[in-house]
């Protein structure tokens, strides 16, 4: 048995692309984009058709902005096409320039789902992607109540997950891999052993946490550096893993052991954090790594998110 179909028996893989031929190759349960992930994939020759179709889409709508119209639309080409492919869900990710407002969120998320319902595509297969700030999070909370699930993203603090679990989304997004870049720039080394690896203890934590207190939503470990991060999270609920990897993970032999999940936890009795907007922000505050690499994620959304309305506004003639 190769270590992918190993990791297969105690988590559910989730591919992280938004290159449909990838995902044809693993068929993995879930698949989820993002906007650097979207921006790359419509440079690419044989998903102009996806490209061409969203842009014909946006020229005929009235009183919105038709760029943005039209990079929804693509969202849903992508995640529609994607969806064929898989069983389960996809993740659409919400405009990362709405991170700090919530009615706009929600109205986005609004957009997406009835774009997604035009397509013949029911709400149960999409999971709206929006970043994990108070305000983020107070949107996947009204967008919950409405039955529209929710995957909150750019998640660094603890105090970021447990404000997602007590709001009740469907699925959280920690981000293994930048945890660990940050941790491994402060402390000037090339590399952290997998035993003192940040990141992977982030989502251990968060995991043990959420079990401890029953919490519905699911965790799925994010933005991998190496196989070896991933594999030491076995038994998380869901893991979103690069193509790359995936090839990786699938060359490789041997035997795969439940990491998380049936066993004891390492503290069986955490204190539960009362969670409101005052203790959100002061976490936030207290945790560098957690508040750097926020900000960070979401710039570096928005900017490729900037080159993709540039890229689609050549193909309208639409001012970006």
């Amino acid at each position: 048995m190769n270590k992918l179909e190993g990791l297969k028996a105690w988590t559910t893989v989730v591919a992280d692309t938004g290159d449909i031929d990838s995902i044809a190759r693993y068929r993995p349960q879930d698949a989820t984009t993002n906007p650097s992930l979207l921006y790359k994939a419509a440079q690419i020759e044989a998903y102009r058709d996806l490209v061409d179709e969203a842009v014909r889409w946006g020229e005929s709508q009235a009183g919105v902005d038709r760029l943005d119209a039209t990079m929804d639309r693509l969202a849903v080409n992508f995640g529609h096409k994607i969806l064929q492919l898989i069983p389960g869900r996809v993740s659409t990710e919400v405009d990362a320039r709405l991170s700090f407002d919530t009615e706009a969120t929600i109205a986005r998320a609004h957009r997406l789902i009835d774009l997604y319902k035009d397509a013949g595509i029911e709400r149960e297969r999409v999971l709206i992607k929006i970043a994990s700030t108070w305000e983020g999070i107070r949107a996947a909370d009204q967008l919950e109540n409405e039955g529209i699930h929710c995957n909150l993203t750019l998640l660094f603090g603890f105090g970021q997950a447990v404000a997602c679990g007590e709001a009740g989304v469907t699925l959280i997004s920690p981000f293994v891999g930048r945890i660990y870049d940050w941790y491994r720039k402060a402390q000037g080394v090339d590399d952290i052993p997998l035993e003192d690896d940040p990141g992977v203890g982030s989502v251990r934590t968060i995991y043990e946490y959420f079990k401890h207190f029953g919490y519905k939503t699911e965790v799925m470990g994010a933005s991998f550096r190496k196989s070896g991060q991933i594999l030491e999270l076995a038994g998380c609920d869901l893991l979103t893993i690069a193509p790359s990897l995936l090839d990786e993970l699938q060359a490789a032999e041997g035997e795969v052991p439940q990491k998380l999940g049936g066993q004891e936890v390492s503290d069986p009795s955490p204190d539960r954090i009362a969670m409101d907007e005052q203790m959100f922000r002061w976490m936030l505050n207290e945790d560098a790594m957690a508040t750097e690499k926020l900000a960070e994620g979401i710039r570096n959304f928005a900017a490729d998110l900037t080159k993709l309305r540039q890229l689609l506004a050549e193909r309208t003639g639409v001012q970006a």
